[in-house]
């Protein structure tokens, strides 16, 4: 697998219609790549993906192999234009419609109905494909460059933090993919929220860029589906199944009824982990970072009061404790509500579930 893998600098690209003639050719490369059923990773508004053509199930075979992915996660499709989904889906409800006209482009992936004999190794072999159309200029241009539906899950080895930067794509795969776009750091920092459409009332199967909340005032009312807490039931969304955003560390996530009660423990936990001759990281909030031992490896991942800073940081913060080699982490937790609410389902994805309760 090993490979050289070509890399473009476009981070100067705007929108799409400001697309200077060196950024046109390194996209017509990229796309030339993408074509022949190779691999290029690119930037999104969420996270770097790693696309692939989705009809081509050798192709996405190549998706699950450089990864390292489990083959019964499905792939989400990224389109560039609605019309594509004539293509692909069998339907698109009401429901479904009403989101499209809401959200897209933007951080919102829809579970439909997929058509007979449509990207079956995407899919998982399920009767439903997961599509997007991202906001970020860059991701569309290449994506109808190629003229394809474009199958992109984080552009990372399986269980590592999702990639926010090119560096942290190539940090992963370099020599396993054909290219990377780098487009400069993503935006929203955590993936798309993942909604099942299929039925009257949208189901959440991952939380993400888009929140409940919003999706309420559009939907009325809005489900969440128990898998996104289960190991034990199949995936029909990335990011429902197996330990997922992983540092190196053994995390945990600690939990109290006050800010204060948390920040206490966490200290306790430090400083016994260091008692045992370990090396402490601590996941926490500028407003409480100054807080925390001297001798630990205490990283901000930004303000408690707009998480959506948080959201922008999580990924760089656990891929930066395991460039400063921490043995443990003890990570601050935050409200569930809102964009807190993915934060909150990464965060315990990469802990494995563990958590210290006051």
């Amino acid at each position: 697998m090993d490979k050289k893998t070509a890399y473009w600098n476009v981070d100067n690209l705007v929108d799409e219609s400001d697309i200077y003639p060196q950024t046109r050719k390194s996209i017509v490369e990229a796309a030339e790549l993408l074509r022949n059923n190779e691999l290029v990773a690119f930037p999104t508004e969420t996270v770097y993906g790693l696309g692939g053509n989705a009809l081509a199930d050798d192709t996405v075979e190549k998706i699950y192999a450089a990864k390292g992915r489990p083959s019964d996660n499905p792939l989400i499709l990224h389109i560039a234009d609605k019309e594509q989904l004539n293509d692909l889906v069998r339907e698109v409800s009401p429901l479904a419609s009403l989101l499209i006209e809401a959200f897209w482009p933007g951080p919102l992936t829809l579970v439909m109905p997929k058509k007979q004999g449509v990207a079956h190794r995407a899919s998982a072999g399920l009767d439903t494909l997961a599509i997007r159309m991202p906001d970020h200029p860059l991701a569309l241009a290449l994506i109808r460059a190629t003229g394809l539906p474009i199958a992109a899950p984080s552009a990372n080895l399986s269980g590592r933090p999702s990639p926010t930067t090119a560096r942290h794509v190539m940090e992963d795969l370099n020599g396993r993919i054909a290219g990377v776009l780098d487009g400069g750091p993503t935006g929203i920092g955590v993936e798309s929220t993942v909604v099942d459409v299929t039925g009257n009332i949208p189901v959440i199967l991952r939380p993400g860029g888009v929140t409940a909340e919003q999706i309420a005032e559009v939907a009325g009312n809005v489900a969440v589906d128990p898998g996104i807490t289960s190991d034990k039931v199949a995936p029909k969304s990335p990011g429902m199944k197996y330990r997922h955003y992983a540092p190196a560390g053994e995390m945990t996530l600690v939990e109290a009824d006050s800010q204060e009660q948390m920040i206490q423990a966490i200290i306790r936990l430090a400083e016994q982990a260091a008692a045992e001759g370990k090396k402490v990281g601590i996941l926490a909030a500028e407003e409480s970072a100054s807080r925390y031992p001297e001798g630990c490896t205490v990283i901000a991942c930004g303000q408690r009061a707009d998480l959506h800073s948080v959201a922008h940081r999580v990924y760089d913060v656990l891929r930066t404790f395991d460039e400063r080699g921490v043995d443990v982490i003890f990570s601050e937790t935050f409200p569930a509500k809102g964009v807190g609410a993915a934060i909150m389902n990464r965060l315990n994805k990469a802990a494995g579930g563990k958590r210290y309760i006051c």
